[in-house]
């Protein structure tokens, strides 16, 4: 277990609110669990004492997250209630077999706001790692309790948490379909588009604000850029022919986007407002699906140039292309990871499509899913897991899979079927 000692000085936190203007509630993604990481670590969460309805929310959040994880063992707490300041017995919870344990309490403060108030312990060295105050209003609560839970995540792996990011992915349910925005845990979704027609290719911008999509309303694939805190949006790509594929560059200022306006598919750049449409490839072949790296230098895309489907890499302005996969006659969909040491990617491999990771510096190739219709990879902020979509028993389900393979998650509507989905980045 990784642990490093910091102060044991609160930081305030203040949980904004975030809006989403269009649309209601839809039917919640349900969560699986299969596999686990090799060493689990074990944690106690005790009860927070103070509001009993917000402790239940807060701490039922963070022990779920931890354990949907795979990272985490939870140790019995025995119904104790105690709080951030109580005198911790480290002897008597390393005994219990808990490695750490955080303890906490729920107020509800002048303003008429909750605040939710931890503090984390190493109980092999009896230590304090640090707490944090989390200021927010009732409707927030679980997004307290996700904060609380990255914050033990970090502390305890030495790895930033996601369980406080949101992911988006399109539900057709009846012939409709709709643009979905929830926790990364499937719970509080909500619509941020209905449409007749499909939606494909959701993509976040790097800061959470805005999702670039394909929509066919207008019976034919049209990109949008749509901003989610006031649901207004704008068409960025809407040339003759397809347009389809987004992937925002880091900073958030351009679009790589595929267009066949000149004959084969081929990809372009595109501010973010529309203006600026460059082309970048020069090929007589299809050229599709790209995706910038995290340092922003470089296009991953697929292409059919040399025969067969393939992932290619240039530079982001351009220019000389070289080929990135080798193994097998059909790998497409590149994802590169946010720490730049991997990419994902869907690779046929006997009949099976499924998904596959690379290591970037010894390109060794290894497929981590056990599924057999796999597509539309997508990577937490973090790089530790990736989100797919897959196929079950006909139906269009989610799956996460970390990147070595060993954990596996699985995320289902109960009456829907659910595709194209996207991971956003850490939340502001």
């Amino acid at each position: 277990m990784k642990m490093n000692a910091m102060s044991t000085i609160f930081r305030f936190i203040f949980l904004p609110f975030f809006l989403l203007t269009v649309g209601f509630a839809q039917a919640q993604l349900s969560f699986e669990l299969s596999g686990a990481g090799a060493n689990r670590i074990p944690v106690t969460i005790v009860d927070f004492p103070g509001d009993p309805a917000a402790s239940r929310v807060i701490t039922s959040t963070v022990r779920a997250d931890l354990e949907r994880s795979g990272l985490f063992k939870l140790i019995d707490h025995n119904n104790l209630a105690f709080d951030e300041n109580a005198p911790i017995n480290h002897a008597d919870w390393k005994a219990r077999g808990a490695d750490a344990l955080a303890a906490g309490s729920i107020a509800r403060s002048a303003d008429g706001r909750m605040e939710a108030r931890f503090r984390l312990y190493d109980s092999q060295k009896g230590v304090s790692l640090g707490g944090a105050v989390y200021v927010t209003d009732s409707q927030q609560l679980r997004l307290a309790g996700h904060r609380i839970a990255d914050y033990i995540y970090e502390k305890l792996t030495g790895e930033k948490g996601v369980f406080s990011t949101r992911i988006a992915y399109v539900v057709k349910t009846q012939g409709k379909f709709s643009l979905q925005i929830a926790d990364a845990d499937g719970q509080n979704p909500a619509t941020a588009l209905m449409s007749p027609e499909p939606i494909i290719s959701p993509v976040w911008s790097p800061d959470g604000s805005r999702l670039a999509y394909v929509s066919f309303e207008k019976k034919k694939p049209v990109i949008y850029v749509h901003s989610l805190a006031s649901g207004a949006r704008h068409i960025v790509a809407n040339q003759k022919g397809s347009n389809s594929a987004p992937a925002w560059s880091p900073d958030g200022r351009k679009l790589a986007v595929v267009l066949s306006k000149d004959g084969f598919s081929q990809i372009y750049s595109v501010n973010a407002d529309g203006s600026g449409l460059q082309r970048l490839t020069q090929s007589s072949g299809i050229d599709t699906e790209p995706r910038y790296s995290a340092d922003g230098g470089t296009i991953y895309f697929t292409s059919d140039r040399g025969g067969s489907p393939q992932v290619y890499q240039m530079a982001a302005s351009g220019g000389d292309v070289r080929r990135v996969t080798f193994e097998g006659s059909y790998n497409v969909s590149a994802r590169p990871s946010p720490d730049g040491k991997s990419l994902a990617f869907i690779s046929r491999r006997e009949g099976r499509f499924q998904l596959a990771v690379m290591d970037l510096a010894s390109r060794q190739v290894q497929v981590v899913s056990d599924s057999n219709k796999d597509e539309s990879p997508s990577f937490a902020p973090n790089s530790r897991m990736i989100l797919i979509a897959t196929e079950i028993g006909g139906r269009g389900v989610l799956s996460a899979v970390s990147s070595d393979g060993r954990i596996k998650q699985r995320l289902t509507v109960a009456a829907g079927d659910v595709r194209e989905p996207a991971w956003g980045p850490y939340s502001q």
